[in-house]
């Protein structure tokens, strides 16, 4: 491990769990389970606290709505207690597209590669 990696994990969370949350989990942790992409999930011996180790980026709309909820005590038992049940018009989990090419751009936005005109308001013309 190189002094830049060390570094990192030391004073940074969001390039991967710190050595702080990394030996918290070794000596508290109990696992949970782990989601579809390959976040595990923790929670300590009370139940007093829940947190998640990412499975590569650290971005939280990369948990899934079951364990979204279930972190933040929405429902209390885990999805591999009790699975959530999806119904047939939800549609599938996306993670958050803000920066990037599918990020949502309304009709009058510069961004799109050809704005639509709104009529929403009346330019202001000096007399």
């Amino acid at each position: 491990m190189s002094l830049g990696s060390i570094l990192k994990r030391t004073f940074t969370w969001w390039n991967g769990q710190t050595f702080g949350t990394q030996l918290f989990t070794w000596r508290k942790g109990e696992k949970v389970g782990e989601d579809k992409q390959g976040n595990i999930f923790y929670r300590n011996a009370d139940d007093s606290k829940r947190w998640v180790i990412f499975n590569g980026e650290i971005e939280a709309s990369r948990i899934d709505p079951e364990w979204h909820g279930w972190l933040h005590r929405t429902w209390d038992e885990p999805p591999t207690t009790r699975p959530m049940v999806h119904r047939p018009w939800e549609k599938a989990h996306e993670p958050n597209h803000t920066g990037t090419a599918q990020a949502y751009a309304p009709a009058g936005s510069i961004r799109r590669a050809a704005p639509v005109a709104t009529k929403d308001y009346d330019a202001w013309q000096p007399e």
